[in-house]
This record gives structure tokens, sequence and C-alpha cells, in this order.
């Protein structure tokens, strides 16, 4: 038996008791799922819309070129700090609140660039500009951190019956579309705003008033079943432990006066004590450094061989790649009973070919394979860095050595996430100078390199799921 098991059971109450809970929580699930996925959705679309004007925030705005790249580095840095500091805030208070608080701080962050570009205020005073953009984008990072790792809990939370177990896959690799429908949409707004004429600010106005509604409808949103009286299998586990507790006390003639005030958040170091966390939290970072350098590094590549239009149409093939990616993975890791890491493991194997032929024939290449390439790598990038974040993030908070608590999801999800992100954030430092100094196949070796890294480090348990043993057949697939 997987050790993901089923959390809503039988064990306690009636079987009518049973079904009216199921019932409860499967009806609810379809809106904690829309009220996630929307809270993500505006992440992206209120992150991306900042990069869809950033020639105007140049032009107009009197943005320099220095200003612009301290910007994302500044947000990059904060982004991922702040993804293990929210899962942390999200297992200790209501996470649906830290959800709403982050919606709330991006929608008055864009009010404020917006503010600044209303006033001039880098007209006034370039220096005094400088660092209040710079400081705005300091808790932007923060802010926007706060969708992954939470969300994911609230996901976690809901998402806890047997069925949604078995396809547990196939739902977070579809809540994952939340990220790329919020960058699209935010282009589209974009092109819509300048299309009509209408000052480009309005790019950065719209996701901003959208960010707070949806912040409204988000704090509204119940984050546990506990909340609404579902007794899960977790909740069940919970409250068997705290009656032996009480006829243990009251066997020794003390006076019991406990009460279920509910799980205490897990600490990170229980979190990093849980197997495969730490190794899948530092392969994640090699795994997102190959995205990041295609999504940054892959329009100016192919720039060197095509015009920009044609080389931003080929790149974005990239894009449209990653979006199915994620559900392949869940779907398939479903189908071989959530052997994930094996999955993942096979994707970057494929990965690593068409890295191999990139690095030989990636500048002599005419478009119509590169576009095919492009958007296989997508399917094979996009599928474990959505997977691993989500699905396999739940399963790892699932392991027994958690069980009955359900605040280490948030926890799990921003270590891995945020240690990701910094571990990218230091290798995409490589990427210039090998570029100029050895050229273009240098960068794909490279990449080949960290790939296959990321895999060893998930060796040991795609043996195990390949390779049971008769103490681990029941629990090793679910990791």
């Amino acid at each position: 038996m997987p050790e993901t098991t089923p959390l809503v059971a039988n064990g306690n109450g009636n079987g009518a008791d049973h079904s009216h809970d199921l019932a409860r929580l499967k009806s609810y699930q379809k809106w904690a799922f829309f009220v996630t996925f929307g809270g993500y959705f505006m992440a992206h679309f209120s992150r991306k819309c900042y990069s869809t004007v950033k020639q105007n925030l140049q032009d107009d705005a009197g943005y320099s070129a220095l200003l612009l790249s301290e910007m994302d580095t500044t947000f990059m840095a904060t982004y991922a700090i702040g993804n293990i500091i929210s899962g942390k805030l999200g297992d200790t208070f209501r996470p649906t609140t830290i959800l709403a608080i982050g919606l709330f701080g991006s929608g008055i962050c864009l009010g404020l660039i917006c503010i600044a570009i209303w006033f001039n205020f880098e007209g006034y005073s370039e220096a005094l500009g400088n660092f209040f953009i710079l400081g705005v984008y300091f808790l932007f990072g923060f802010f926007q951190s706060t969708g992954g790792p939470v969300g994911t809990a609230v996901m976690g939370n809901w998402f806890c019956d047997p069925d949604s177990i078995r396809n547990r896959g196939l739902i977070f690799g579809l809540w994952t579309c939340h990220q790329y429908c919020g960058d699209i949409t935010s282009q589209l707004v974009s092109a819509a705003v300048l299309g009509v004429g209408w000052p480009y600010w309005w790019a950065l106005f719209i996701p901003a008033v959208a960010n707070v509604l949806w912040g409204f409808l988000t704090v509204r949103l119940v984050p546990d079943p506990y909340e609404m009286g579902i007794i899960t299998e977790e909740v069940r586990i919970r409250q068997e432990k705290l009656a032996a507790k009480r006829a243990e006390l009251e066997k020794a003639g003390k006076t019991s006066n406990l009460v279920d005030e509910g799980p205490p958040p897990i600490s990170y170091i229980d979190a990093i004590k849980i197997p495969m966390v730490a190794q899948y939290a530092i392969a994640f970072g090699f795994f997102k450094l190959t995205n990041y350098v295609l999504f940054f590094w892959l329009p100016y590549f192919l720039e060197k061989s095509f015009d920009q239009v044609t080389a931003n149409l080929i790149a974005a093939l990239y894009s449209v790649g990653m979006m199915p990616g994620g559900i392949i993975v869940g779907v398939v890791s479903d189908l071989f009973g959530g052997r994930r890491a094996t999955v993942i493991g096979v994707f970057m194997c494929g990965l690593l070919v068409f890295l191999g032929i990139f690095a030989e024939y990636s500048e002599t290449l005419t478009s119509a394979p590169l576009l095919v390439m492009l958007f296989i790598m997508g399917i094979l990038v996009g599928g474990p860095n959505n997977i691993i974040t989500s699905a396999v993030a739940a399963d790892l908070a699932s392991h027994p050595t958690v069980k009955g608590n359900a605040k280490s999801l948030g926890t799990v999800t921003g270590l891995i996430n945020g240690t990701g992100a910094i571990t990218a954030s230091i290798g995409l430092l490589a990427i210039g100078p090998l570029e100029e100094n050895y050229g273009w196949a240098s960068v794909w070796y490279y990449l080949m390199a960290c790939t296959a890294t990321g895999t060893l480090l998930m060796s040991t348990k795609i043996y195990s799921e390949m390779v049971p043993s008769a103490n681990t057949e029941g629990v090793a697939l679910a990791v």
C-alpha cells in the first residue's frame, strides 16, 4: 500500500458519515482548485506584465538598462528566499490569509510602480527613483513567492480522497498550467493595451487591480476540510493519538484537559529530514537552471541565425511545449503507480539526447527541425519542473514520518522551490562567460552536465521505485 494513503477513511464514524464527508469534500474541491489556480494565475499575470513593457519603461519612463537588470536580480533574490519563508508561514498561519496577503501585496506593488510613472520619479531624481523602484521590487518578490508553496498546501489539503490521490499527477499537472495561462494573458492584455493606443502603464494597472480583487476572493476560501467538520484520515490519526494520551493520563489518575488544537507546523530541519526532500530540492535546482537558460537565453541564441521576429516565434514553441509537459508526466506517473522519480528520470535522459544534438548541430539547424525539437524539449523540461513542485511535493509531505500532520506541505514545497531557484540563479552566472569564451556548444554541454547531475541525485529513489525491497515495496512508490 503506498504511503500516500487515502485521507478520507471510514475508521472513525459510520459509513453514512463517511459518505457524507466524502461528498462534501468532493463538492468543495472544484472551488478550491478554481480559487488557488486563479491565485497563481494572477501571480504570473502580474509578474509577466512588467517584462512585456520593458521597452516602454526604458523609452518613456527613463528606466536605464542597468535599473531593469537590477529589478530582475532583486526580484529573483527575494522570490527565491521568499519561497522558503512563505511555505513555513503557510503551515504556521491560516494559508488562505497568506495567499491573500501575497495577492494584495502584489497589486499594491504594481500600483506603486504606476504612481512612480505617473509622477515621474525618475525625472525628479534618478537616485530617488531607482531606490523607490528597487525597494518596491524587493517587496514584490516576497509577495509573489506565496502562490506556489502555500497554494500547493491548500490543494493538498482538499485533494486527499482516494480518487484524488490515485490521480494526483493529473490533478496537479492540470493545476500547474496556471503559470502559462497567466503569462499568455499578460502578453495578450499588454498587446491589447498598446494596440488600442492606451498609455502603456495600463498593462501594469490592470493586473494590479485584478490581483487585489482576487485577494478578496481568496481570503474567503476555506483552507482545510477540518474547518468544515470533514474528518479526514489525518484528523482521525491525530484524534486517536490524543485519545490515547488522555487515556494514559486518566490511568495515572491525572486530570486530562487536552484538546485537539491541530498539528504544530513542521520545522525546516524536520522537513529536510523527510527522505528525498534534500535530494529533490537540489536536483530541482539543476533542472530549473536548464529551464532558465532556455527561457532567458534562447531568443538571444536564435537571433544569431534568424531575424528577431522569427527567433521569438521559434522560441515560443519551447514555452508552448512546457504546458502539456506537467500533465503528461503526471498522467504517466499515475498510470505507473506514482513512480514519479522514474518517469522524471526518463524525461531527463530524453532531454540529454536533445541537448547533445543541440551541442553539435544547433547553429546549423533550419527552422523546421528547431520548431519540433524545442517543442519536445519544452515537454521534457516543463514536465519534471512542474510536477516536482506540486505532486512530488505532496507525495513527500505524506511520508509516514509526518503522517497526521498536514502542516508540512507548504514548508516542503517552499524548500524545494526556493532552493531550486537559488541554485538556478547561481548557475546562470556561468552562461555569459561560457558563451563568450567557448561558444554555444559549451553552454549545451554545461546544461547536459547539470541535467545529468540532477538525475543522479534522484538515482537512489529511481532504483527503489524500479527494484523495491520487501520492506519498502509498499511505501516506495509515493515519494
